[in-house]
């Protein structure tokens, strides 16, 4: 408290015959404004090089910067909201012994935001509007600064965007962001004699991050001190050291600042309330053992869920047609084809895991179905079930030694060693573009892990997956219920087909997101291969002569496809820009209501003027997000709703992956659509997470779930 009074009175009574070198301006986001609209004001401070100003802690010796405002009746302003700050270091050059001074401040230019309110009923008209700002200014000296600002704001019945607007947005959507997400702790770490106490503070982050530190806010009972010992600052958790300093009453039980880390060459900033727990040590371990089996717990749920999903169905029908097959098996030999087929389970999530500790390395983003972003793999996966379908169909049967284009499909029907290790693959791929109740908590949690709890979380859904069929193989007699083998298996095979069949054409519609108009070139290509695959099939498998023809038609036809509808229309090796469409129309968001494009700095200005906000999180591939979510907020109920409180409507649209998108899933401990968010209409509360939808209760029941976040937002 002395060192800032000496910065508060003296140093400006030594610094008068100076003046102060940085330029503040006023800048507003609309030119005109209609009543009952909220405003975003910015106060620009433009520094002097090597010059700073404060955060709302200076840390150190210092002053923050105060803004006054005198407004017209009719207007108010909100509180000051402060971008990430960086940190000074100041040293005394003449003594390189004495204790170096760490502050938290800007360099060069920094704009703080404040929304301004209009009341329903302000007369039109122009308005002045005036602020005072106040700083201190320092190099070495510090120098005190005030200047009077101005700025015209014209009442009007329509809102007319100012040329400041894109600044002061871009400054809006960087602003430090709720850290729940990051599930920050705080513990002491010994008790300690006197006035001075360590406190050990610890983050998980969804990204590979370095430089992590904490600021803290200031209080006036105690002082978290600016130093930092970073006891673990690389990778994916983090865990630091500060000292805190107590000047009266007890030692604190809660603590709010900002944890930073830095994401390439980006620093976050992410808000903070720190709820101190005991001593550190044992207790913390325990917890975070108990996090991650409750997290275990819920792979294996969320596993087991998986196989009554949508995408699932079709193999789950390939392996009730297994089962009756090997009804006339040995029991052993029963056991054995449910153990390889759960291992097919366990390869091909391994691989999954593995991509996403390989992404992770690299420093990029990763998320649950993040292979549907790439529209090469959609057209491969595409051919694939379409060769799977026309093989149930019965246009061509091979042996594993056979034509390669016709093994894939083969191997699906099989019920032997290699058609249950493929299912089990197969069963994996199509589970991905889904997510399940508890399935995306648990992998937003391992997202944010180590790469061996990655791989833990990761085998542990694979386990859940499986677990139904490894079980009903060792215990047969469950499997009494279901008809004995004969002719009607033929005919239940070729009628798999057509599940299989519609899962090819909805991966085929994903196509077009990539490639635009271009896209009906790929089912050109699917005509070419299924006549290759008749050919195939008909002259090859079952036929007595003149094979060596029929082998060249169908390469012939295969190669005339692929050079004629991939390479030379569909262009599949040349996506289209999705970066270059961002502005346009949504094309998936739900009928009945206006949906916008969302970022950030769009839930910031909704929830500052006051309104509630729903955020949908999907993607076309992602079929719980299309047969439950999108199907809920388009219900008349809902609708109705959303219109009578005005809620601004935002669409997160993932298909293509979006890193920002990833990012924010990651903040609310989800690897993957669907999410649906509703913030209140007051701006301090955090937002509504709504549960995960479940596929036996329908759209029906979550558009409920909808129905009541959005009342309890709006009350």
């Amino acid at each position: 408290m002395l060192i800032q009074f000496v910065m508060a009175v003296l140093l400006p009574l030594l610094a008068q015959a100076q003046g102060a070198t940085t330029k503040p301006t006023l800048l507003l986001a609309a030119s005109e404004a209609k009543p009952g609209e909220t405003v975003l004001a910015g106060v620009r401070l433009q520094m002097a090089e090597d010059w700073h100003i404060y955060w709302r802690n200076p840390g150190g010796p210092g002053l923050p910067t105060v803004i006054k405002w005198e407004l017209p009746a009719g207007i108010t302003a909100g509180a000051i909201q402060w971008p990430t700050p960086e940190k000074f270091v100041m040293a005394d050059e003449s003594d390189p012994t004495a204790e170096k001074i760490i502050n938290y401040g800007y360099g060069h230019e920094v704009i703080l935001l404040v929304p301004l309110k209009l009341a329903a009923d302000v007369k039109p008209g122009p308005l002045e509007l005036r602020a005072t700002v106040d700083w201190l200014e320092c190099k070495g000296t510090c120098i005190p600064g005030t200047k009077d600002l101005r700025a015209t704001l014209v009442v009007a019945s329509d809102t007319k965007r100012s040329a400041d607007a894109e600044t002061l947005e871009r400054v809006q959507a960087g602003l430090p962001k709720p850290g729940d997400g990051l599930a920050p702790r705080a513990s002491w770490e010994k008790q300690v004699g006197g006035d001075t106490r360590p406190l050990l503070i610890e983050w998980n982050s969804a990204l590979a991050a370095t430089a992590p530190d904490f600021f803290a806010d200031a209080n006036d009972k105690f002082e978290v001190l600016t130093g930092t010992d970073v006891l673990s600052g690389t990778g994916n958790q983090f865990k630091l050291r500060k000292l805190v300093k107590k000047t009266e009453g007890d030692w604190p039980s809660e603590i709010t600042g900002l944890i930073l880390q830095k994401v390439g060459d980006q620093i976050q900033g992410y808000e903070v309330k720190l709820n101190i727990g005991g001593d550190a040590g044992a207790a913390s371990a325990t917890v975070a053992a108990q996090n991650l089996w409750a997290m275990l717990l819920y792979a294996f749920l969320g596993g087991m869920i998986l196989n009554i999903m949508p995408c699932v169905l079709p193999v789950i029908a390939l392996k009730i047609l297994g089962f009756v097959q090997q009804a006339k098996d040995s029991p052993g030999r029963v056991r054995q084809l449910g153990l390889i087929y759960a291992l097919g389970v366990l390869v091909s999530f391994l691989g999954l895991a593995a991509l996403v500790i390989g992404i992770k390395a690299a420093g990029h983003k990763a998320g649950w179905g993040m292979q549907f972003s790439n529209p090469q793999f959609i057209i491969g996966f595409t051919v694939l079930v379409t060769l799977v379908a026309l093989n149930l169909f019965g246009v061509f049967e091979v042996v594993l030694g056979g034509n390669v284009m016709g093994a894939a499909g083969e191997l699906a029907s099989r019920h032997g060693a290699s058609g249950a290790f493929f299912n089990g693959v197969l069963a994996t791929l199509l589970a991905t573009p889904c997510t399940a109740p508890f399935l995306s908590i648990a992998l937003g949690f391992a997202f944010a892990q180590s790469a061996a709890v990655i791989v833990l979380v990761f085998l542990t859904v694979g386990v859940g997956l499986a677990f139904p069929y490894v079980v009903l193989s060792w215990y047969p007699a469950w499997l009494k219920f279901l008809p004995k083998p004969g002719a009607w298996m033929e005919r239940f095979k070729v009628a798999m087909g057509f599940p299989m069949l519609a899962t090819a054409l909805w991966l085929g519609s994903l196509v077009s997101e990539q490639y635009g108009e271009r896209a009906w070139w790929l089912g050109i290509f699917l005509v070419f291969v299924a006549l290759a695959a008749w050919v195939f099939g008909e002259f090859i498998q079952r036929g007595n002569r003149r094979k060596g023809i029929a082998a060249v038609i169908a390469l012939l036809l295969l190669f005339t496809g692929y050079a004629w509808a991939l390479e030379g229309n569909l262009r599949w090796r040349a996506p289209l820009d999705s970066s270059a469409t961002t502005g346009g129309t949504l094309k998936n968001s739900p009928q009945g209501y206006e949906w916008h494009r969302w970022n950030n700095a769009a839930v910031q200005s909704a929830r500052a003027a006051g309104r509630v906000v729903i955020v949908d999180f999907t993607a076309k591939w992602c079929i719980t997000c299309n047969s439950i979510v999108k199907p809920a907020l388009e219900r008349e109920a809902v609708i109705a709703q959303l219109k009578a409180d005005q809620v601004t409507a935002l669409l997160a649209d993932y298909t293509s992956y979006p890193p920002e998108i990833t990012e924010e899933l990651a903040r609310f401990n989800r690897a993957g659509v669907p999410l649906v968010l509703v913030y209140p209409k007051d701006a301090t509360k955090p937002p509504l997470v709504l549960s995960d939808p479940n596929p036996l209760l329908g759209p029906g029941y979550y558009a409920g779930l909808i129905l009541d976040a959005l009342k309890q937002a709006a009350n």
